[in-house]
């Protein structure tokens, strides 16, 4: 299942993205603030006859990276699945093994017990008649009690062989079943994979298509619409004060800082590369607090927390299909893989329409004390929704 999809941006891009001012971190800050926005987004100038606006590309190129991360989300889900029966399948093989062998050691002491019980049974009288005859009675009685003891366990030994027999053949079926649930999601995740490489050809054609300077006023147009989304976020007043993690919340966030400046690759869960949840679910998990691997499940089974009350270390999730997440370093910022062509990075909470908020330790206690993590220079550089850096990795197919 190895394969690779093309570079996302056409050489147009490269132009593009020079011509792009990116925010520095020169001051490293502990927690950055909220960049400058304008009141409103740069209205772009009137498409040529013929050609869409700014804004319509825009929502296209939207709308297929958020089918195209719904995709992958589904690849992961699929991959996790795969995964666990994997592991099923394993160890059902290993049962039946055992078992197998059980049944062979059964059979070998019920032919053993047979064969005693058929010579008993040609030169012993009856346990009536012997005591009968017997000179002393109660030797006889002794005697019959052996002979009876020996009895029960030969139907002992009947009885675990045909245990030994039925669990012989429910572990076969079961090893069988798991076998056929596993061709069964592999085809399911073969579909998946070729779902996202589709989606990101869409991507890539529509990018293509463009000259430098529409991506440039693609690009600038976002910037400052990301921007004005976030001063209308702060504005609301929803994130009320700051809050300091837990202690697994801080392992959390220094876990994803570390993983700034490495490219976004769907389906990946490092340590090279990441996609949206990956990140989220190797930095808990690094915590000591495995959560699940996809955002749609992060958002179906993790506490729900309002936004009002979050603190560095829980999930933000985007979308009403919740197929994109982040990880909240504070101050209303990110860390974040955001999508193909981009790496990631600090970003502002609002980039993305927000869905909610979970919890991946809802007893944590807060910590006492907290001094956030020191970004490295370059944390915010870079386009927050990944559409257009011109550097953008090739991206490969699992």
């Amino acid at each position: 299942m190895s394969g690779r999809v093309p570079r996302l941006l056409c050489s147009a891009a490269v132009a593009a993205q020079a011509a792009l001012t990116p925010v520095t971190a020169t001051a490293v800050p502990v927690v950055p603030t909220a960049p400058a926005a304008p009141a409103a987004p740069a209205a772009p100038g009137p498409p040529a006859p013929g050609q869409r606006s700014v804004a319509e590309l825009l929502t296209d190129l939207r709308t297929l990276y958020r089918q195209a991360e719904h995709a992958t989300e589904t690849y992961n889900a699929t991959e996790e699945r795969l995964r666990k029966q994997r592991a099923e399948a394993v160890r059902l093989h290993t049962a039946l093994a055992r078992a197998r062998l059980a049944l062979d050691r059964s059979r070998a002491e019920a032919g053993r017990l047979a064969r005693q019980q058929y010579q008993e049974s040609t030169t012993d009288l009856s346990s009536y008649l012997r005591l009968l005859m017997a000179r002393d009675p109660q030797q006889a009685l002794d005697e019959g009690h052996v002979i009876g003891q020996a009895a029960r366990e030969r139907a002992e030994a009947v009885d675990r062989l045909t245990a030994g027999e039925k669990k012989a053949d429910d572990l076969a079926r079961a090893a069988r079943e798991a076998y056929d649930t596993q061709l069964v999601l592999a085809r399911r995740q073969q579909r998946a994979r070729d779902d996202v490489r589709g989606r990101l050809h869409g991507v890539e054609r529509l990018l293509a298509s463009l000259s430098a300077e529409r991506l440039a006023a693609l690009a600038e147009f976002e910037r400052s619409g990301i921007a004005v989304a976030q001063r209308t976020f702060l504005a609301s007043g929803v994130l009320s004060g700051r809050r300091p993690p837990s202690l697994q919340g801080e392992q959390a966030v220094r876990y994803a800082v570390r993983q700034l400046g490495k490219p976004y690759q769907w389906g990946a869960a490092g340590p090279a590369a990441y996609d949206c949840s990956g990140l989220t679910s190797q930095a808990w998990g690094h915590a000591g607090t495995p959560i699940p691997r996809t955002s749609q499940e992060q958002w179906a089974r993790l506490k729900r927390v309002p936004l009002g009350e979050l603190r560095p270390g829980d999930l933000v999730v985007y979308f009403p299909e919740a197929t994109h997440v982040a990880l909240y370093l504070g101050d209303g910022m990110v860390v974040q893989a955001p999508r193909p062509g981009a790496r990631v990075k600090v970003s502002p909470v609002a980039a993305n329409p927000v869905l909610g908020a979970v919890r991946p330790d809802p007893g944590g206690a807060p910590l006492p004390r907290y001094a956030p993590p020191r970004l490295p220079p370059g944390a915010l550089d870079g386009p927050d929704a990944g559409l257009y850096a011109a550097d953008a990795p090739a991206t490969s197919a699992r």
